[in-house]
């Protein structure tokens, strides 16, 4: 992790029952950025921050159509 977690970040995890590291990725995939701030509870900027903070990137591909996209983890 990138810096310490705040109080209202560690509130958020016992919420969620995971670290952010892990359920950040997966909830910004499924239901978009502001989607997550909702459900979490926090603004859209609020959780800008914490993506930063944790080294989260977000990435926006466009794909023609039959073009597909591989998500790779790189071991480390």
């Amino acid at each position: 992790m990138q810096g310490s977690k705040t109080k209202k970040m560690v509130l958020a995890e016992r919420k969620l029952r995971r670290p952010l590291e892990r359920a950040l990725p997966e909830m910004v995939n499924e239901v978009g950025l502001t989607g997550a701030a909702k459900k979490i509870g926090v603004s859209k900027a609020t959780l800008s921050y914490w993506l930063l903070k944790l080294g989260i990137e977000i990435r926006r591909v466009a794909l023609a159509p039959g073009e597909e996209i591989e998500i790779r983890r790189i071991s480390g």
